[in-house]
């Protein structure tokens, strides 16, 4: 083999192993349920003590789906895997994983915490009649997700709520990040 064969195969081999890692992680890295409601509770916190108008817009919603940590990254090859916790009325309903991958100029590693309200009955209905063990939920395909973005301020406003599903992703100090989530897959799995 080449010396140029060997580097591609070689720099194939490494990007396809980071990915596996990422999105399909064997169960001893699945997180338990009271896990991923701790951490959950923590992302909430921090979102409602760092910007006013989270506690109203997470009030406000039907149903909110919390993941705490989602891991992005890869190396031209990339994925992002995450696990959240459904909540309906501030109680845990069921669990998801949500998954991504992406192809083309990515490097590094990074992770976010997204927070997606159902604003209202239909949508989240939709949802959880959809995102089964069985089958994903895409965002895009299976429905929309508007994703937030605040200003300096960090004020969420009324307006910004007027859409059926809204996100906001925060990084690891609870400040607002911009991502987008368009065809993100979102499971549900048992925990």
């Amino acid at each position: 083999m080449r010396p140029q064969e060997f580097g591609k195969h070689l720099a194939w081999t490494v990007c396809s192993v980071m990915l596996g890692t990422m999105i399909l992680p064997s169960a001893s890295f699945a997180a338990t349920a009271a896990e991923i409601d701790a951490s959950a509770n923590k992302i909430l916190q921090q979102f409602r003590q760092k910007h006013a108008g989270a506690d109203e817009a997470l009030k406000d919603a039907k149903g909110v789906l919390v993941f705490p940590q989602i891991v992005q990254g890869g190396f031209i090859v990339g994925g992002a895997y995450g696990e959240g916790v459904l909540r309906i009325h501030g109680k845990s309903v069921s669990y998801y994983s949500i998954g991504s991958g992406s192809f083309g100029l990515t490097f590094g590693a990074a992770a976010k915490a997204v927070i997606i309200c159902s604003m209202l009955q239909a949508p989240l209905t939709e949802f959880q009649t959809d995102a089964r063990t069985d089958k994903s939920w895409q965002v895009g395909l299976s429905g929309d997700i508007a994703v937030v973005n605040v200003g300096a301020s960090g004020a969420i406003n009324s307006a910004q709520l007027n859409r059926p599903i809204v996100a906001f992703t925060l990084d690891q100090q609870g400040l607002f990040f911009n991502l987008s989530l368009q065809g993100s897959k979102i499971t549900k799995i048992i925990r």
